[in-house]
């Protein structure tokens, strides 16, 4: 999708497709009221029939209206103008991306930034158009040996018209930061969206040496097992054991900040596909365990959209990658393992095998001197059942970083929700045989996986994002969401104003 900004009237705007917004009540935007006049009352008069009641988000097409040049009109319910929220207005312009998609327009001019958001300036308005309107033409058909014609979009160019030369900078920019977030998204999508037997931890591993390729300002490294052992990841490889995939560690840096400027380090739990090891998950929906990596696929997004923004930042994304499955040489409940760190755990579930990728890839992120570490994992079935698919987990050690994410996630509309991480919840760790377990028990599951992950961070500033709840949707509408993309972004974007 190319976007881009256009300067000028919308009755005077040739277009595939003029997209403007109504209120209830019969009430006109700016732009519904310039193309009103243009057409001699078109609008209104459709608008007297019923047919679209100005609700948020419900649409009504009109073709070639007499009077503009445009050929055909999209309008958009937008609610009632004095309570126009970020919500609201995301209902907006999802209706419009929504009747976009299917149809046969080419290009479109949008009309509706110019809804006055409490709070919202044109940057951000622009910047939630864009994200929608890439989400809403995002088509993964890979795996398929025919294809779909009808299901390709024909959308191809879409154009931000503003009034006056002082807005365009603003739209501009939010534009371009849309369309980062937009690729960065799809991108996590395709890795998510891929088969097991695909996007294996090798996989992952060139398609970061691709991102390298594509992005000069992006240095990829990988570490193979034998160095992993070298370094004593014992908790890492304990999960690999059981698979015929070697275990990647994977480093994406990007340096674009001042050259002594601590990084931000993304960490993301990469297991292509886990099967529970020896504490084998039930055969029901097993296949949805392919998404088990959309940690790591978020991360892959983040610094994609990173390395587009060129962001004066410094950002270091670490992917520990494996899989987990059952075999002679897998992990076996009692079992205990060494981690990086030097602290013992006790595997009391090898289905609970997140952790302690993770916990490893914490221990090495230390070699980079972060200013704060995030990891981001679909972790806990727990989370799902605490917050659903509208909100991810959020727990941590400083509450400046968390605020933070949470200001990003409201910004965004990709919001987070913190948990406790009190210190009575790490008495569920406990172990006769080790230093820790690797569960704590049925109560609080998200909270003492992130207990468990704390241990490993107490030597910097920590958040853990559990996406088990918003990292994909099941059923008729199943796919990766790419979240939490949007959330990451947003925050990298915070920390360069």
């Amino acid at each position: 999708m190319d976007f881009s900004v256009k300067k000028g009237s919308p009755e005077s705007q040739k277009t595939a497709c003029l997209v403007i917004g109504v209120f209830e009540k019969k009430k006109l935007t700016p732009a519904a009221e310039a193309i009103n006049g243009a057409t001699d009352g078109a609008v209104l008069a459709l608008l007297k029939g019923g047919d679209l009641k100005g609700k948020p988000g419900q649409t009504l097409w009109m073709h070639t209206p007499a009077g503009v040049p445009a050929e055909r009109l999209l309008l958009v319910g937008c609610g009632d103008k004095t309570t126009l929220d970020d919500a609201t207005y995301r209902k907006v312009i999802q209706g419009a991306a929504t009747a976009l998609r299917p149809s046969a327009a080419k290009d479109a001019l949008c009309c509706l930034q110019d809804l006055e958001v409490k709070g919202r300036d044109l940057t951000w308005k622009v910047q939630q158009i864009a994200k929608a309107m890439g989400n809403a033409v995002y088509l993964f058909d890979r795996m398929k040996s025919e294809k779909d014609k009808d299901a390709i979009p024909s959308l191809k160019k879409f154009h931000f018209l503003v009034a006056d030369r002082e807005a365009v900078g603003a739209a501009e920019s939010g534009s371009k930061q849309g369309a980062a977030v937009a690729l960065g998204v799809a991108l996590a999508k395709d890795l998510a969206n891929l088969p097991g037997n695909v996007c294996t931890p090798t996989y992952l591993a060139n398609e970061a040496k691709k991102l390298g390729e594509t992005y000069k300002s992006l240095q990829i490294s990988v570490l193979e097992e034998k160095e992993m052992e070298k370094l004593g990841m014992g908790a890492l490889l304990s999960v690999s054991r059981g698979s015929r995939e070697p275990a990647k560690l994977i480093t994406m840096e990007y340096r674009g900040g001042k050259k002594g400027d601590k990084p931000i380090v993304l960490v993301g739990k990469g297991l292509t596909f886990d099967a529970g090891g020896i504490s084998l998950k039930p055969a029901a929906a097993m296949d949805e365990m392919k998404y088990d990596m959309c940690g790591a696929a978020g991360v892959f997004g983040a610094m994609r959209a990173l390395a587009e923004l060129k962001l004066p930042i410094n950002v270091v994304g670490v992917v520990p990658s494996s899989e987990n499955l059952p075999d002679g040489a897998a992990n076996k409940p009692g079992d205990i393992v060494t981690s990086m760190s030097g602290q013992t755990i006790e595997i009391l579930n090898t289905d609970a095998e997140g952790r302690l990728i993770l916990c490893d890839a914490l221990t090495y992120s230390k070699k980079f001197d972060p200013a704060q570490v995030i990891d981001v994992a679909t972790l806990t079935g727990a989370c799902v059942i605490a917050l659903g698919k509208q909100a991810t987990g959020l727990l941590g050690n400083d509450d400046e970083l968390i605020n933070d994410l949470l200001a990003a996630g409201q910004t965004s509309g990709d919001r987070a929700w913190q948990l406790p991480l009190w210190e009575e919840y790490q008495e569920q760790l406990k172990s006769p045989f080790a230093d820790m377990a690797n569960i704590g028990g049925r109560e609080a599951g998200t909270v003492t996986a992130a207990c468990f992950l704390s241990r490993y961070t107490k030597e910097y500033k920590w958040a853990h994002l559990d996406i088990a709840g918003t990292a994909w949707n099941s059923g008729t509408d199943k796919g990766a969401t790419g979240r939490p993309v949007p959330l990451l972004v947003q925050y990298l974007l915070s920390h360069t104003t």
